[in-house]
């Protein structure tokens, strides 16, 4: 049986680690970003050289890591656009946070170049990521999942099998981003909310994560805020565009949303203070700002 090849198209915090365990589960893997640099690095580990122009008809599959729906268009049907290369029954899994409707569309255009599209975003952040331990929301045919598979099991801890059309997937994410972005804003709040009544970050940290306000979000971000260390595995630019998107689906569902609504609101004053880059904790530095209060690793 010949050796599955895949590529790996956006090698960021979250595309590095699945091209990595691709690699590991026995793939031949290349590797693409339009930083140079990135690439060679993952082409040092082992990834498979050569231009995508001249592999893409060799690959079973293409797993598309990019921001957002603009890229995501951009990566299949843009000047240089993978799927005209692939060949007939190979498969593309979009794993940008999109809207369901979008997801759609890039399958019903994918079917007519002969291409499998799976809707496949991901959760689980950059570790799991690398440890082939992300859960991914997963709609699309049966073809497509049967064609997919082997990124699947090299990538994923969980898939969720959601429905047979593109879609559905995307709508969980829409679900899951919804409470992650407000968990995150929710976590900072109560953070600096208890800091003015003597509660010391670490001391909450120790207290909520054992009680029932605590959430995952709560037990992976807070710390970072602890440790004044706002690396971004995740960043605060992620969210105006993730909770952007719950609230147009929620707009075109005839839904109100006011808890997604203002936490939408405190990832915008975070970049408005320049923060976009950071961390997504670094949403508790609006709280902060705005109370006088002084987080870990700051000067007072």
């Amino acid at each position: 049986m010949s050796k599955t090849t895949t590529a790996v198209i956006g090698l960021g915090s979250m595309g590095y680690g699945m091209a990595q365990s691709q690699l590991r589960a026995g793939l031949t893997c290349h590797g693409f970003d339009i930083n140079p640099k990135v690439m060679e690095r993952f082409a040092g580990e082992g990834g498979a050289s050569g231009p995508l122009v001249d592999v893409a008809g060799s690959l079973d599959a293409v797993t598309v890591v990019v921001l957002n729906a603009a890229q995501t268009e951009a990566v299949l049907f843009g000047e240089g656009g993978v799927v005209p290369l692939l060949k007939p029954g190979a498969v593309v899994l979009a794993c940008a946070t999109v809207p369901p409707d979008f997801a759609r569309a890039m399958a019903a255009r994918c079917a007519q170049s002969g291409v499998f599209y799976l809707d496949a975003p991901i959760s689980g952040g950059s570790v799991k990521a690398a440890q082939g331990q992300l859960s991914i929301m997963a709609s699309g045919t049966a073809e497509a999942f049967a064609a997919a598979r082997p990124v699947l099991d090299a990538c994923a801890a969980t898939v969720f099998e959601l429905g047979d059309e593109a879609g559905s997937g995307s709508a969980m994410k829409a679900v899951n981003q919804l409470l992650a972005g407000v968990h995150i804003a929710a976590m900072a709040e109560a953070l600096t909310f208890g800091m003015t009544q003597g509660v010391s970050p670490d001391k909450f940290v120790e207290v909520i994560s054992k009680c029932a306000g605590t959430s995952w979000m709560l037990e992976n971000r807070a710390p970072h805020i602890v440790n004044g260390d706002y690396t971004p595995h995740s960043s605060v630019n992620i969210w105006p565009k993730d909770l952007g998107i719950v609230l147009d689906i929620a707009k075109s569902a005839k839904f109100s949303a006011p808890i997604t609504a203002a936490a939408m609101q405190q990832y915008l004053a975070a970049q408005g203070m320049g923060l976009g880059g950071e961390d997504d904790a670094a949403v508790a530095k609006v709280y902060a700002r705005n109370a006088g209060l002084t987080l870990p690793g700051e000067d007072a």
